[in-house]
């Protein structure tokens, strides 16, 4: 493990494997270089690129310091890019797509980005995600029920409630609730998008650099919608659906298609 220090002085955890140009991935809500993607994505983009996997503020070995805004995360990914050596590739997951598309429109050293499934409400094939989904969150949080708030987001994301419920007698359930403090950070970064309308492509309006934004095949319908949306906002985007696969990442599917979109 490898620090860097943010530009307000928190330190960001992260490793490194494999060789080549840097790539830098960017997890989504609760997700951290200890449960999640990240690491097995990481091994399968290895033979092609130095992989950083990193600790979002407030996850796993980063510090967090407050208060937390969308734009320090951002410096934190600047902190990476250039320990790097000034430029990256960055590829996000879920709201990790999202933060890493804000950050292309905002820093210089991004040279693509391959975003895959950004958890979008952008028409009217989902419910809207509730005004009230981001103070009850907090107000879990405020009151110390970790183990609420975790639940609520599974239940809120589609995880059947029984598999909740067996979820929370597992370790893996231990690892969320100490992360759950973070949850309202995705949701902030997600803004004012899970309202059913389409995206305001002003958000992204200088990103410069190409990207590709991809979906699963099974993933529901207002999810691909949403993947396909961000495609269009982006300037320079092509759009790109994974046949058969899900909301969950698979390095083995995703991997290729990262790398074939890179080489391109």
């Amino acid at each position: 493990m490898a620090t860097v220090t943010s530009a307000d002085g928190t330190t960001v955890a992260y490793e490194t494997v494999g060789s080549g140009p840097a790539l830098i991935i960017v997890d989504g809500a609760m997700c951290y270089r200890g449960n999640g993607p990240a690491r097995d994505l990481a091994a399968a983009l290895a033979d092609s690129y130095t992989v950083f996997i990193y600790d979002r503020r407030g996850r796993g070995a980063s510090g967090d310091t407050a208060p937390w805004s969308a734009d320090r995360e951002i410096d934190d990914l600047a902190a990476l890019i250039e320990a790097a050596g000034g430029t990256a590739y960055l590829v996000g997951c879920s709201s990790g797509a999202v933060l890493a598309a804000d950050a292309a429109n905002r820093l210089d050293g991004v040279r693509k980005l391959a975003l895959y499934e950004p958890p979008f409400i952008v028409d009217d094939t989902h419910p809207a995600r509730p005004d009230t989904y981001l103070p009850r969150t907090e107000a879990m949080i405020a009151a110390g029920d970790n183990g609420g708030a975790v639940k609520m987001f599974l239940r809120h994301v589609g995880v059947p409630g029984l598999v909740v419920s067996i979820m929370a007698l597992t370790p893996v359930f231990g690892r969320l609730k100490a992360v759950a403090p973070t949850l309202p950070y995705d949701l902030r970064i997600l803004g004012d998008t899970g309202r059913g309308v389409p995206l305001d492509a002003a958000r992204w309006s200088r990103v410069r650099v190409p990207a590709m934004v991809m979906d699963g095949g099974k993933s529901p319908r207002y999810m691909r919608n949403a993947a396909k949306a961000l495609s269009e906002a982006l300037p320079k985007a092509e759009y790109r659906t994974l046949p058969g696969q899900t909301h969950i990442v698979k390095a083995a599917v995703v991997a290729p298609a990262v790398k074939d979109f890179l080489r391109g």
